[in-house]
């Protein structure tokens, strides 16, 4: 029997539009990537004022990265706990969370190079979000639809563009608080909306099996350990640029703290407005022809950026062409895991493949800062970007092409 309160929630419910939930999903991971690259663009500043004393390169890549891997591991935990308890729920209390360490970093760390690192490691927990949008998003829309669905609410990683637009001129004409306390007002608002506004989709059935049974269960998919690969590759490149280029750009190309930002916000606007073309071209044209191209792309554009080209000419169009790819890959890795996986799994999956994604951004950015420290070239580094995305491509139209066909023909 269908009580008056059940009846009046699934009105509610079925009153909201797929395309609402998907903007304020899109909105709130957009915000909480925002949070989450705002030490990035400070990363060559810290370094030029010696605020927090003499820094090395490997120190800065350190500080930059350390919100990548905590936000990429996070995911695991925060998709599983997603599946349980839906986006209606986590949205608020990710977005609320996240506001802790951001006014620790404001008021406490930005003097001490160890308590930044505190704060980084906790300002992490804003990556997670992703975790949390692509089930909510995927519950809301038909398999036809759900590669454009999930790349439009993916394009939400622009939030890194407004971060390098934004914080470093903030700092110099606001103060160096003034990036974190307009950042975490925003989240403070953006929790209480979510709250307000967003539904959990229509039948969604929450599992009642245990989070640790629920995440091994998935690992154990052979979908899962795939995209595990492409993503780490698809999305880590992304990441790796987006923390990384400010100050690759102004160690190699002798950029200003604030012409590297922007340049990176021109690479991160490229490969946000690609990820819901890659998810629509997966819709239509499939997955694997997606995700091959824009590998063969990263092989070949990585490759002609290790010899570092000027950037008015073929260095700019190269790295261009890289976020356009990565971008495009990005979106079709998640159109394949919606079209071949169980909706109630979507968001355990969807944790460890975030996680493997992060991970690949928080890794390179180490190995360059390393390389850079001994060799003083980037060299070494793009060309094993080159031949990673030369062996991701090899498996995408191998091994990936077969479980694709076997997964939508089952679902």
């Amino acid at each position: 029997m269908t009580t008056p309160l059940a009846s009046e929630h699934q009105t509610s419910v079925a009153a909201r539009s797929p395309w609402l939930m998907l903007a304020v999903a899109t909105i709130g991971f957009a915000i909480n990537f925002w949070a989450w690259a705002l030490i990035s663009p400070l990363g060559p500043l810290f370094r030029t004022t010696g605020s927090l004393g003499p820094l090395t390169e490997s120190d800065v890549a350190l500080l930059v990265a350390v919100p990548v891997v905590v936000g990429s591991l996070g995911r695991i935990i925060v998709g599983g706990l997603t599946d349980r308890y839906g986006g209606r729920v986590m949205f608020p209390i990710v977005s609320g969370v996240t506001i802790l360490p951001i006014l620790f970093i404001a008021f406490v760390a930005l003097d001490s190079y160890s308590l930044l690192l505190v704060g980084g490691f906790f300002l992490g927990i804003a990556g997670t979000a992703f975790a949390v949008g692509v089930p909510f998003v995927n519950g809301w829309f038909p398999p036809k639809q759900r590669g454009l669905a999930i790349g439009i609410f993916g394009a939400g990683m622009g939030g890194t563009a407004i971060s390098a637009l934004t914080t470093v001129k903030l700092t110099a004409h606001l103060g160096a608080k003034s990036p974190f306390l307009i950042t975490g007002a925003v989240l403070a608002c953006y929790a209480l909306a979510a709250w307000l506004i967003l539904r959990d989709p229509p039948g969604r059935v929450a599992p009642t099996t245990s989070l640790t049974s629920r995440i091994a269960a998935n690992a154990r998919l052979p979908i899962t350990w795939q995209a595990c690969v492409l993503y780490a590759v698809a999305f880590g490149g992304y990441v790796a640029f987006s923390v990384y280029l400010p100050a690759y750009l102004k160690t190699a190309h002798h950029l200003t703290p604030a012409d590297a930002a922007n340049r990176m916000a021109g690479f991160v606007l490229v490969a946000v407005i690609m990820r819901p073309v890659g998810g629509w071209l997966a819709d239509k044209l499939g997955e694997v022809p997606v995700l091959a191209t824009g590998f063969g792309v990263v092989v070949v554009c990585a490759g002609v950026s290790a010899g570092t080209p000027p950037l008015h000419g073929i260095g700019t169009v190269a790295f261009l062409a890289m976020a356009a790819a990565l971008g495009a890959g990005s979106g079709a890795t998640f159109a394949l895991i919606a079209k071949v996986t169980e909706p109630s799994r979507v968001g355990g999956v969807t944790g460890l493949v975030g996680a493997a994604g992060g991970l690949g951004g928080f890794v390179p950015p180490l190995i360059m800062g390393y390389v850079y420290g001994r060799t003083e070239s980037y060299a070494v580094g793009l060309w094993l970007l080159s031949i990673t995305a030369a062996l991701a491509l090899l498996l995408t139209v191998t091994i990936v092409r077969r479980t694709a066909t076997k997964g939508q023909e089952a679902r």
